[in-house]
């Protein structure tokens, strides 16, 4: 009879085990999904200002951290999966000068314009 208890108790505790177990993986799951609606990026296009033209190759970096990207062909470039905030975006080319523009990136509807101008 000692047995049948013995193993009634133990089977019962982990089954209470296995389901706080799959409680904990689904609060974690909850979680990583509400932090991934948070997320926003933003993109645009850098363009010669008297010209008016693409400029392909361009360091668009976020101030202040590693997080960098290069234009495309099109002279477009994005960023994705930023906390929403306050960021300075410098854009750097060779033979034109920096250019530093602070945005406020609430939304993944922010389309940015950048003008970079040729060095004298």
């Amino acid at each position: 009879m000692k047995k049948v208890f013995i193993t009634l108790f133990v089977a019962c505790m982990a089954s209470f085990s296995f389901a706080e177990n799959n409680q904990v993986k689904n609060d974690a799951k909850a979680e990583t999904k509400a932090e991934k609606v948070q997320l926003v990026g933003f993109s645009g296009n850098v363009i010669d200002q008297k010209s008016g033209e693409a400029l392909v190759g361009v360091e668009v970096k976020l101030e202040g951290t590693d997080v960098k990207t290069y234009t495309d062909f099109d002279g477009h470039f994005v960023f994705e999966n930023l906390k929403p905030g306050e960021y300075k975006l410098v854009s750097s080319y060779t033979s034109y000068d920096k250019n530093v523009k602070n945005l406020d990136v609430k939304s993944n509807s922010n389309q940015i314009k950048i003008e970079l101008q040729a060095s004298k």
